[in-house]
């Protein structure tokens, strides 16, 4: 595990010297270790926090946030439900704290703890929004609230009737969170399916060398919007119109005349073309001999499109 309470290299290996942290990397031994860390009384607190701003002490800054990592771990807690390491969470808050013993003005007549709570809670929201899921549930402020405090409140009405759980609440219950929660009754409908779905994979690994995955991707992509598929069918519909035009421009008249009457002119059902022997007729030559002037036509008409290609 990643060091939970750096504030500098300095405050740290200072603070590690002095027997206050276990080496990190043990969960349990971090919190019983922060919760044996002595509390800093009104007038320590407020010094320490003046030599901060007014000469940037590191060694102040490095007691305050130390005196005040149990804050952190019991926050923490409260957000254990969402499936993600404790670890994780406190290293978050973590950073709150730091964040709010660096903006913290000992003039304003406020303790620490109470500041920093904002702090803390704020950079664990948004390690919960970024890692719970892979799409984002809550981007606007009122989805935030809404993310936050539902599940909390569902727990509420179950509690209500004895333990027992439902998977959606009734209108009623949506009326008295959206009342509460000052939304719309829309807006808790709709986060609460959030909060009900998953992530599904697109494209699934099969679980074994010889099964076959089936997810989304199999029927949500639209093969005409493939870029090849669709590059290949702009260059057919070109060959079909303007390749041909120009691949019969290079025949001779009786050719040209051969190929437009057995292939052009016919049918959407395949009708209509002449046969060799209507053209024989035509050119008073033999059926053989048109077939033989049109196999050589549609050769090199074959080579033109290749070229052109």
């Amino acid at each position: 595990m990643t060091a939970l309470t750096t504030v500098s290299n300095r405050s740290v290996s200072t603070t590690q010297s002095r027997g206050l942290l276990p080496p990190l990397g043990n969960l349990d031994a971090y919190i019983s270790a922060v919760q044996n860390m002595p509390m800093l009384s009104v007038d320590e607190e407020q010094k320490l926090a003046r030599e901060l701003r007014d000469t940037g002490n590191l060694e102040a800054a490095s007691r305050l946030v130390m005196s005040h990592l149990r804050l952190v771990v019991s926050v923490s807690r409260q957000y254990l439900g969402y499936g993600l390491p404790h670890g994780d969470l406190i290293q978050e808050g973590n950073v709150g704290l730091m964040k709010a013993v660096r903006r913290f003005d000992p003039e304003q007549g406020v303790r620490l703890v109470s500041y920093a709570l904002h702090w803390i809670k704020a950079e664990i929201h948004e390690y919960i929004l970024r890692n719970w899921r892979i799409v984002k549930v809550a981007t606007t402020k009122a989805q935030r609230k809404l993310f936050f405090n539902l599940r909390s409140l569902k727990q509420g009405f179950q509690s209500e009737e004895n333990g027992a759980k439902r998977a959606t609440l009734n209108t009623t219950e949506v009326e008295e969170v959206a009342q509460a929660l000052n939304v719309k009754a829309e807006e808790v409908r709709e986060m609460e399916t959030r909060l009900m779905g998953g992530d599904v994979l697109l494209d699934p690994t099969p679980a074994d060398a010889d099964g076959d995955a089936f997810g989304p991707i199999a029927y949500l992509a639209d093969p005409q919007a493939e870029p090849t598929e669709v590059l290949e069918a702009r260059q057919r519909e070109r060959m079909a119109s303007d390749g041909v035009a120009a691949a019969l421009a290079l025949l001779d008249d009786r050719s040209r005349h051969i190929v437009t009457e057995r292939w052009l002119n016919v049918n959407d059902d395949g009708s209509g073309g002449k046969t060799l022997h209507e053209l024989a007729a035509e050119y008073g030559v033999s059926a053989e001999r048109v077939r033989q002037i049109e196999v050589a036509a549609m050769k090199k008409m074959k080579q033109a499109l290749l070229q052109a290609s």
